[in-house]
């Protein structure tokens, strides 16, 4: 998280808007907090120039249960009815969140993959190119994970424009956990956009859902979902059914002030490709180490890189200890290493982690 919301928080902790209390012994219900969630909302709908038709949702779970809720509440019928037929959701399976979602979606309703992660013709990951996937007719809409926090892989407008030009009028459903409010992006594009907020937003606990019109339709003809399950319920509540996270809402909402303080989308996806840019040049320039992802596919929010061996692994990651740079170990299922250079990032700490790069090489 930035440090100047960190600080901020730390200063309001005891007491929040002069109430003598924290925000996080604060109903949820009292006016303070309702205006504090009102702020939230209209900040992120400015930063993301959200649509006015379009909800923004404020729920709980994770990104793990959207895995879930979306299928539950976009995978039945338009209309409520028990239709004879029902398309399968498709997946682009680019990675392996995408590939958790699907697992999870397969125990719901019918399910098809799109594509699969390819190797190019030097052996680097690459998105296959969309004119090459296979996405049924009938499917009631595909599903895309924005960025790949372990393998390093992301979408760009341009595979935006090409699964557009091959499934026209498809809705999209999007998980944009680690990389949403790190640039720009078309949200009319998308049925559903669905974020952890433990990325680029704020503590774990909260996940923004922003769905359009259809799929708020969808939901509210899904049948008799649980509450907490239905985005249709959620928003007729206003995202409180339930007693929500209030301190990551609060915390959303400093950072959601402090990204429009600081130029907006334009400004952060400026900042964040240039720290991006400058660990790329680090990985592709000195010998000991690499990153096996295509250029055309690669995150410039988590950079993975490899080294010779473990012993070289782990020798690399000690110099960075020394340094004060954590965080750098890979995922347990990748291995190597791992820059995660989300919006908060210093250009200090990209300095420092370039500088040991480059001793460790000499």
């Amino acid at each position: 998280m930035p440090e100047a919301v960190l600080a901020r928080i730390g200063t309001e902790l005891l007491d929040w808007r002069g109430t003598g209390a924290s925000v996080m012994e604060t109903s949820h219900r009292s006016a303070a907090f309702v205006d504090c969630a009102a702020d939230a909302d209209a900040d992120l709908r400015a930063l993301l120039e959200v649509p006015d038709d379009y909800s923004v949702l404020f729920m709980q779970g994770g990104a793990s249960a959207q895995f879930a809720l979306t299928v539950m509440n976009l995978g039945g019928g338009d209309d409520g009815s028990d239709d004879s037929h029902v398309g399968p959701v498709a997946f682009a399976d680019t990675g392996y969140w995408s590939g958790k979602a699907m697992a999870t979606a397969r125990r719901l309703a019918p399910t098809h993959v799109a594509c699969s992660m390819a190797r190019d013709e030097a052996g680097c990951l690459s998105i296959p190119d969309p004119a090459d996937w296979s996405i049924p007719d009938d499917a009631v809409y595909l599903h895309l994970c924005d960025n790949e926090t372990i393998d390093g892989v992301s979408f760009d407008d341009a595979a935006l424009d090409a699964i557009d030009a091959i499934a026209p009028g498809l809705p999209l459903v999007c998980d944009m956990s680690s990389s949403i409010l790190s640039r720009p992006i078309d949200v009319s594009r998308y049925a559903v956009i669905y974020a952890g907020a433990q990325k680029n937003i704020g503590p774990a606990g909260l996940t923004l859902v922003i769905a359009s019109p259809d799929a708020m339709a969808r939901s509210r003809a899904a049948g008799d979902l649980p509450g907490v399950f239905s985005y249709a319920a959620t928003e007729n509540a206003d995202s409180m059914l339930n007693t929500p996270p209030t301190f990551a809402w609060y915390a959303a909402g400093l950072v959601f002030r402090w990204l429009r303080e600081q130029g907006g989308l334009p400004a952060m996806e400026r900042h964040n490709r240039t720290q991006a840019a400058r660990v790329y040049a680090a990985i592709d320039e000195l010998a000991p180490f690499t990153n096996t992802v295509a250029p055309a596919s690669r995150s410039m929010m988590n950079l993975p890189f490899t080294l010779a061996d473990d012993a070289s692994t782990a020798a690399f990651l000690g110099r960075c200890d020394a340094a004060g740079l954590v965080g750098l170990k890979g995922h347990a299922s990748a291995g190597g290493c791992r820059a995660s250079l989300y919006n908060a990032q210093t250009d200090a700490a990209v300095d420092a982690l370039v500088a040991v790069m480059n001793e460790y090489a000499t």
